[in-house]
């Protein structure tokens, strides 16, 4: 392939223009083949990098002074360490990319201010390392007018995830990039759960709906519907892929329910969201699901009204089955029609649980995936309403090590 400019930006373009190799990726800018020494006072070629605030076009001041550094720890023409920059060591920034050092010095005219943009700050590192490169080789520059050709990113996001790059959990946030994870039914808690999904880096979400999105849909679902949107009675699954699509690029939309007839729909995927309220239909997929080691969160709610008082009770629920632990579902997941009068079909307006009850189910997947840390290893919870109380059962021992 042929070499390609970086991102027009002015403040970047600035660093090109001087000849500096500079590459954009996940939310950072990398500047290559910068000399420094190493502690045999051999000139090494190293990379720095750092976040990025905004987009290529609209980048904002940099965050902070700090930078890390690919290579060996740079020392002075003398042999002496360069401890002026000395931070910290062993930084993943994303998967499979690892510095090995975090710098952090300010000059004097900026120790109040802050760098004012991305150019001054990576110039002055780079004269800070350079400098000591060049009084062995005289040779030695930085400024080489190599174009760099980037790894090409097929970032599932149409913009950079600059929440996890500024945080510093690119690499965490990678544990998420499952192939393909599904999410059935999106009648109000599995639109808040695609409303999660939709900002991490799965490459493909899969939503299933045959019904509409109507009016009473729209009290109880993310964002807010217009007037027009509403009136041309749009499939659900093509107006939340449309509405999540502005932002991630893998929504696929299924416009049908899942039933017996097209169970193998959800063969192949790595992870199965269950938001539904049929009963007989949780069972049906949830057989097939467990039968074919996918694993999956099932969710629910249970509301009652008391007419006395005036008021809603309830409970929403998340059950987790994993290939290793699935032999609690059907006691803890309703698998057969309940004859009562049930509220919650009856589309009583409670964004809020279906909110929660939304994302218990992410926690879950989350903590399934090693995004966060699960000591309790609970494949089920409960949250009650009226005193607050979340409950954790089916708990298995998890193996872990402390940090």
């Amino acid at each position: 392939m042929s070499p390609r400019p970086i991102v027009l930006d002015p403040d970047l373009r600035r660093l090109q223009d001087l000849q500096l190799e500079i590459e954009v990726r996940n939310g950072h800018l990398l500047v290559h083949s910068v000399p420094y020494l190493d502690s045999q006072r051999q000139v090494r070629l190293g990379i720095l990098v750092t976040n990025l605030n905004g987009n290529p076009g609209s980048l904002g001041r940099p965050t902070d002074h700090q930078v890390w550094f690919v290579g060996d720890f740079p020392h002075k023409h003398d042999g002496r360490p360069l401890e002026v920059l000395r931070h910290s060591e062993n930084c993943p920034l994303w998967e499979g990319f690892v510095a090995n050092y975090r710098f952090s010095n300010k000059p004097e005219e900026y120790m109040n201010s802050g760098f004012p943009d991305y150019s001054s700050k990576m110039l002055h590192y780079i004269t800070v390392i350079w400098n000591q490169a060049r009084a062995i080789d005289n040779q030695a520059t930085p400024f080489t007018g190599k174009v760099v050709v980037p790894v090409e990113e097929h970032s599932i996001f149409h913009y950079w995830d600059f929440a996890s790059s500024r945080a510093g959990i690119l690499a965490v946030s990678s544990k998420l990039s499952m192939e393909r994870v599904a999410i059935v039914g999106l009648g109000g808690t599995g639109a808040y759960v695609l409303d999660q999904v939709a900002k991490t880096p799965v490459r493909e979400i899969h939503l299933f709906d045959g019904d509409t999105f109507d009016q009473h849909n729209a009290f109880r679902a993310p964002g807010a519907a217009t007037l027009e949107e509403l009136a041309t009675r749009p499939l659900k699954v093509d107006y939340f892929a449309a509405m999540y699509g502005a932002m991630h690029k893998g929504i696929v939309s299924h416009p049908c329910r899942v039933t017996e007839e097209n169970l193998s729909d959800l063969a192949g995927f790595n992870f199965v969201f269950l938001c539904i309220d049929n009963a007989a239909a949780r069972k049906e997929i949830s057989d097939s699901l467990i039968a074919a080691g996918i694993p999956f969160v099932d969710t629910g709610m249970d509301l009652h009204h008391l007419p006395d008082l005036s008021t809603l009770l309830g409970t929403c629920r998340a059950t987790l089955c994993t290939p290793e632990k699935s032999d609690h579902f059907a006691s803890r997941a309703p698998l057969q029609a309940d004859g009562d009068n049930d509220l919650y079909r009856s589309n009583i307006q409670v964004a809020d649980m279906n909110a929660l009850n939304a994302l218990f189910a992410v926690l879950k997947w989350k903590q399934f995936c090693g995004f966060y840390q699960d000591v309790r290893n609970a494949h089920h919870l409960t949250f009650s309403i009226n005193d607050q109380a979340l409950t954790r059962d089916e708990m298995v021992p998890a193996s872990w090590t402390a940090a």
